[in-house]
């Protein structure tokens, strides 16, 4: 059971360095780079990240964590590696908070976006954009950092795992 703990922390800690790695990308280099673009290249751009980037290599790094986390925390519970347990459950509740951030402001954010029609007006474009932008990037940053506290907190769990 230890190994199987070990396999779910460290898979969990990669889970979340991807994560973090990307939200943290798109805070300090993609949208600061399409806020300098016009606002139909700002929308077409927006839309086509958001519908690329649902696949395998997107998919698997954000939802794996989650079930992983819960087993590391149940292992935990059950006495392998106890004085890992609540580190472990902060990089779940870190995870989880992050995950439904995605769900709930990003995800409707872009699909708001997803319906302006590539040929709309330049009025609706800017209207688009305003009600996106903003809103969007702050809450990328906000689950950027959530996903960076899950790393952290994950590495410390794996230190007190390897240290017991």
């Amino acid at each position: 059971m230890r190994t199987l703990q070990t396999v779910a922390l460290l898979a969990s800690a990669l889970g979340s360095a991807l994560m973090a790695g990307l939200f943290c990308a798109f805070a300090y280099a993609v949208m600061p780079g399409l806020a300098r673009t016009d606002d139909r290249a700002f929308v077409r751009s927006m839309q086509n990240i958001n519908r690329v980037i649902l696949n395998g290599w997107f998919l698997v790094p954000f939802l794996l964590p989650l079930p992983l986390l819960v087993l590391a925390t149940v292992l935990a519970a059950r006495g392998h590696s106890p004085g890992a347990l609540s580190w472990i459950i902060a990089a779940l509740a870190a995870y989880v908070v992050a995950f439904l951030v995605t769900g709930t402001r990003n995800v409707p954010l872009n699909e708001a976006l997803d319906k302006v029609p590539p040929d709309a007006s330049a009025d609706r474009l800017g209207e688009a954009r305003a009600a996106f932008e903003d809103r969007w990037a702050r809450w990328n940053t906000v689950r950027a950092v959530l996903h960076t506290l899950s790393l952290g907190t994950l590495l410390w769990a794996l230190h007190l795992h390897g240290a017991a």
